[in-house]
């Protein structure tokens, strides 16, 4: 499933309710599910990280879609198979 295709499903399946809960309440709702990826990652329980990574994707597809965001699209154009900041594949960058 290409990324566009996962944000339309989400569109689908929730607009209705994202566009009504609004901006900020769809962005909660993610903060919520990174929070949540984060104690998953700290029990390393994998079933619970599927999960949550799931569930990441899919609040950050119903933020873009109440935004008027192209996921797929901004992807591509901001990382074009290279690092945005030292335009290398690998990258190159020092930390």
């Amino acid at each position: 499933m290409e990324i566009s295709e996962f944000q339309e499903m989400m569109r689908q399946l929730y607009f209705q309710r994202d566009s009504k809960r609004g901006v900020k309440g769809t962005y909660n709702r993610l903060v919520s599910e990174v929070e949540e990826l984060g104690e998953a990652l700290e029990l390393n329980d994998k079933k619970a990280l599927e999960e949550e990574f799931a569930d990441v994707i899919a609040w950050l597809a119903s933020l873009a879609n109440v935004t008027n965001v192209n996921l797929e699209e901004v992807s591509r154009k901001k990382y074009a198979n290279k690092c945005p900041k030292c335009g290398q594949n690998p990258c190159k960058c020092t930390f």
